[in-house]
């Protein structure tokens, strides 16, 4: 064997280590990356409207005066802790809330109701953003979700998380959603679990 051959054989040998190596150290990193990815946050809580502060398009109404599709709307509410709500409490008749010892911050919706809008029994009823703002200080601790709402009580469906501030800012993930029933001021009680990532 000559020694030109036994330099080529060695140096496919050393390009061969190399490579394995390269890949050895590419696997190590997306292992390592993996590591120091967020992991997923699950945050629960219950939402009661205060129908005294929901305020729609009549110009886009039935003529029973019910808002129908199209019509804009805008309308808030008490965030409470999971499982305070039971689909009939949390609001009382003026709107007030029925426990404000318990109210974690302030609900707000807005969007637009579609299919069969306000006499919906089944389905979509409306298109939304919600803004959950907790404490007191508007802004400092928020998350934004939005997606469709369902008129079906009882039926878990999905929203997108797009945002937050403070400790939420740059969230993503999933809302579950669920409609409770209503409380005495004839809004919606709804419950929620978020799951939450960092983009």
């Amino acid at each position: 064997m000559t020694a030109a051959m036994t330099g080529t054989k060695m140096s496919r040998r050393l390009i061969l280590a190399l490579l394995v190596m390269i890949g050895l150290l590419g696997l190590a990193g997306s292992v390592a990356a993996k590591d120091t990815e967020p992991a997923a946050k699950t945050i629960s809580f219950d939402v009661a409207e205060d129908m005294s502060r929901f305020v729609f398009d009549t110009d886009v109404a039935y003529d029973d005066g019910m808002p129908k599709h199209g019509s804009a709307f805008i309308t808030q509410g008490y965030i409470y802790p999971k499982g305070t709500l039971d689909g009939t409490n949390g609001v009382l008749a003026d709107g007030s809330p029925e426990f404000p010892d318990l109210v974690l911050g302030e609900w707000t919706c807005r969007g637009w109701f579609v299919g069969d809008g306000a006499h919906a029994t089944s389905g979509p009823m409306v298109i939304s953003t919600q803004i959950y703002n907790f404490g007191e200080a508007l802004g400092a601790e928020t998350l934004v979700s939005d997606g469709y709402e369902l008129a079906d009580i009882g039926i878990v469906f999905q929203r997108a998380i797009t945002g937050g501030t403070g400790e939420y800012a740059g969230a993503g993930g999933v809302v579950n959603q669920t409609f409770l029933g209503l409380n005495a001021s004839a809004g919606v009680n709804l419950t929620f679990d978020l799951e939450l990532t960092e983009s």
